[in-house]
């Protein structure tokens, strides 16, 4: 399980199953306690490591995830490796490319789970939910790429199947978007507004520095 502790500013909380999570000006610390937490990895591929994507904000996002990962086999807990697998034969996410590989910094383990998807949630059409339940994880900390598209949809199902969520911002990332009006928005300003709308109410939103391991 995941504890959490809040600041002396609350303003206001949301009550989960697993715990008070209290919305402050500041990140609650939380500890993994149990072995019923698993971290969730989410396609930290090479395909990102393409300029075709442009401009990115964290761009230690991947070396972050990498230490989160660290902390988590040293520990004995539970570690999944999801993986975006395109059937458009020209995109960099398809199966048999450089790109398509996992990053060094989270390079699987043998022995490691590794769930591949085909579209944004990690729980379509994947063991995910399945294996999650069967090994009783209640509590699921997620980091990864891109923070507005597979992150943002796989925190947010996984809030909606009543899994204690938690996602680590300093391990994720985005790219620069577009409005319909053909405006820039900054991948910074994208990754904010994305975990803003999802604190509180699918998940908790904290930085590595705030786990205790």
């Amino acid at each position: 399980m995941i504890a959490s502790n809040g600041s002396p500013d609350t303003v206001s909380y949301k009550t989960f199953d697993w715990v008070n999570i209290h919305v402050c000006s500041t990140s609650p610390k939380m500890k993994v306690q149990s072995e019923d937490a698993a971290l969730i990895l989410v396609d930290i591929q090479n395909a990102w490591k393409s300029e075709a994507w442009g401009r990115r904000n964290n761009p230690e996002a991947e070396r972050v995830a990498g230490r989160l990962l660290e902390d988590f086999r040293k520990k004995g807990l539970r570690v999944i490796h999801v993986r975006h697998e395109s059937v458009n034969p020209k995109s960099l996410f398809r199966n048999g490319k450089d790109t398509f590989g996992f990053q060094d910094y989270v390079m699987p383990l043998s022995g490691e789970t590794i769930i591949t998807k085909h579209v944004n949630s990690a729980f379509i059409g994947t063991e995910l939910e399945e294996l999650l339940r069967r090994e009783g994880i209640r509590s699921i900390l997620i980091c990864g790429m891109v923070t507005d598209h597979c992150v943002s949809t796989t925190a947010r199902m996984a809030g909606n199947l009543g899994f204690d969520t938690t996602i680590i911002e300093d391990a994720c990332a985005t790219f620069d978007r577009k409005d319909s009006a053909g405006e820039v928005i900054p991948a910074g300003i994208v990754h904010r507004v994305n975990l803003a709308s999802i604190r509180g109410e699918f998940a908790a939103v904290i930085k590595s520095g705030d786990i205790q391991m």
